[in-house]
């Protein structure tokens, strides 16, 4: 089954600050800027999809019960009723739902043996729009493998990394990336982006404020991780409101730091304005 990690999601405090801040130094698209559609989901306060021309990235206007950050992601298959087919079969206690149809991002909504909530849609589904629309063999597509600063992997941490990992690998046959021995970690890559199952242990935060298991940060490859460093020191000097937040406060946030430092695709971390974490390498 072809299968295309297409979409992130963040839940967000102030969703247009957020999205311009990827927009800003990631160099992310809005599909139509300033467009009647999405116009109206600003005032809606729903939210703004972004893309790198492959993933795209929809921030979501917080409601309330609703946890801040990044919130779930996306999985695009060629065949959605095989997907759904697998599920049932294999894993009879995983709940598949239909979306509402003003999502543009998803057409139906599961979640693996530990709750960790995924969407799943195929292309040519009939609320597909946006940034969602672009073809995965289209030129822009592509292009944007080769492009400069794109989302490389996103990071889930879980009680049980193999079993989830096993979830991940044979509904949707991503392969396995090559690891070292006492890596705990598992790297499920489409080919181009990768989501990498580590292990969540409440000891890795002794000493600082216990994170709940789930999505951890985003990665980005980039091709100078200096030049990135220098724009956000630009963006920050421009518009404070546009910086990103500190991590390595002392003691508890230098703990939180050395924890996302050690993702082996790591050269820089840092956070979004809303606190999202982010790890940044060169290509």
């Amino acid at each position: 089954m072809f299968t295309r990690i297409q979409h992130a999601a963040i839940v967000s405090e102030n969703f247009v600050r957020e999205a311009k801040f990827y927009e800003s130094v990631f160099g992310m698209k809005r599909s139509k800027p300033g467009s009647a559609e999405e116009e109206k989901a600003i005032r809606n306060n729903y939210a703004v999809s972004i893309s790198d021309g492959y993933v795209g990235v929809t921030v979501i206007g917080r409601k309330p019960g609703y946890v801040p950050g990044l919130h779930h992601f996306g999985v695009d298959v060629d065949d959605v009723e095989e997907a759904i087919a697998r599920i049932k079969k294999n894993y009879p206690e995983v709940a598949v739902l239909k979306r509402p149809s003003n999502r543009p991002f998803a057409t139906f909504g599961a979640h693996d043996p530990e709750g960790n909530y995924f969407d799943l849609t195929q292309e040519g589904m009939s609320n597909r729009r946006d940034v969602y629309t672009v073809q995965p063999s289209s030129p822009q597509v592509e292009q944007q493998r080769t492009h400069p600063r794109r989302i490389h992997h996103l990071k889930l941490r879980v009680m049980n990394p193999a079993s989830v990992a096993a979830f991940y690998r044979d509904l949707f046959d991503l392969q396995e990336a090559d690891k070292a021995l006492e890596d705990p970690n598992h790297y499920l890559t489409d080919g181009q982006v990768t989501l990498i199952i580590a292990p969540w242990k409440m000891s890795d935060f002794e000493g600082a404020g216990i994170d709940r298991p789930g999505l951890e940060h985003v990665g980005f490859k980039v091709e100078s991780v200096e030049a990135v460093k220098k724009e956000l020191a630009a963006l920050r000097e421009a518009n404070p409101e546009m910086r990103e937040r500190v991590v390595s406060e002392p003691s508890e946030g230098e703990r939180r730091l050395a924890l996302i430092a050690s993702c082996r695709h790591g050269q820089h971390q840092c956070a979004s304005p809303d606190g999202v974490f982010v790890d940044i390498s060169e290509i």
